[in-house]
C-alpha cells in the first residue's frame, strides 16, 4: 500500500507477543502501522487483521534485526516506502538461559546485535526527522532484568541494563524538543519469550503472568504521557526498588540466581 504524509508507527518484533499487541493498540488509536520481524507470514496475517478491523494502512517490512547491518536495511525500506515514522517501538529482543561459559557465542552475538545495536541504530535513524517536526515518540522495551545482574542469563540482563540506561539518558537529552523516549520494563509476561530462551520448564514460566496486551497498554500509556520509565506491575516495582535501594549487591545476586534456576 502506498504511503502518504500520515505519521506512521513502526513496531519491531511484531510477529508475536507484546509486539503484536503494540501493533493492535496503535491501530486502535488510528495509526498506520509498519510491521517488522523475521516471520513474514505472521506479519501479513496481522497486517490484514489491522486493515480489516481498524481501517488503517499497513506496511510489512520483513527483517532479521539480529543480523549485522539489518537495522540499516530496515530503515532503507522505511525510506523507500516514504513512511514518516512518528512512533518507533523497539520491541524486538530475545534472551537465553544457562551459564555464560557454556553459551553458544553466535547466539550471544545475535542477542547483542538485536537487543542493543539494532535498537540503538533505529533510535538514531528515527530521531532527526522527529526533532525537525518537534514531535515523536520512541518506546524501547527493556525488562525488570535491567535493575540487577542475572547469573544464568548474564548477557540478557546486561543488554536490558543498557536499554534502560540509554533510553533514560535519551529522555533527558530530549527535554523541550517535543520528542519523548520511554523505557518499558515488564516482568515475566505471557509470550513466546520463555520458549525462545529455553526456559519453558522454569518456575518463572509456570506462574500466573500478565498478558502481552496489559504490558503493551502500560507501555503506550507511559509513552504518550511523556514518562521516562514504566515498570509494569506492583511486584516488579517493588523488586526493582529493593534491588537498587535496599538490598546488598551480593544478596541481589543470590536471590536472582535462585529465581532463575
Amino acid at each position: 500500500m502506498a504511503a502518504t504524509d500520515t505519521s506512521w508507527a513502526l513496531v519491531t518484533g511484531a510477529s508475536s507477543g507484546i509486539g503484536v499487541e503494540f501493533a493492535r493498540l496503535l491501530a486502535e488509536r488510528g495509526y498506520p502501522v509498519a510491521l517488522s520481524a523475521r516471520r513474514e507470514d505472521r506479519l501479513r496475517t496481522l497486517a490484514a487483521e489491522l486493515e480489516s478491523r481498524h481501517g488503517v494502512p499497513t506496511q510489512v517490512l520483513p527483517c532479521d534485526l539480529a543480523e549485522p547491518g539489518a537495522a540499516e536495511s530496515l530503515w532503507e525500506q522505511v525510506q523507500r516506502a516514504g513512511l514518516h515514522v512518528n512512533v518507533l517501538v523497539n520491541n524486538a529482543g530475545f534472551g537465553d538461559n544457562g551459564p555464560f561459559a557454556e553459551a553458544e557465542w553466535a547466539r550471544m552475538q545475535d542477542m547483542l546485535q538485536l537487543n542493543i545495536v539494532a535498537l540503538t541504530a533505529l533510535s538514531r535513524f528515527a530521531l532527526p526527522a522527529m526533532r525537525a517536526r518537534r514531535q515523536g515518540y520512541i518506546l524501547n522495551v527493556a525488562s525488570v532484568a535491567a535493575f540487577q545482574p542475572g547469573p544464568g542469563m548474564a548477557v540478557y540482563f546486561a543488554t536490558k541494563a543498557y536499554v534502560l540506561s540509554f533510553t533514560e539518558a535519551l529522555w533527558a537529552e530530549l527535554q523541550g524538543s517535543g520528542v519523548v523516549a520511554t523505557t518499558l520494563c515488564p516482568g515475566p509476561t505471557q509470550s513466546e519469550f520463555f520458549d525462545a530462551a529455553q526456559m519453558s520448564g522454569k518456575s518463572l514460566a509456570s506462574q500466573k503472568l500478565p498478558s502481552s496486551r496489559e504490558v503493551a497498554q502500560a507501555g503506550l500509556r507511559a509513552l504518550f504521557a511523556g514518562k521516562r520509565t514504566v515498570i509494569h506491575g506492583l511486584v516488579n516495582n517493588l523488586l526493582a526498588f529493593f534491588s537498587n535501594r535496599l538490598a546488598p549487591r551480593g544478596a541481589v545476586l543470590s536471590i536472582t540466581r535462585r529465581m532463575l534456576e
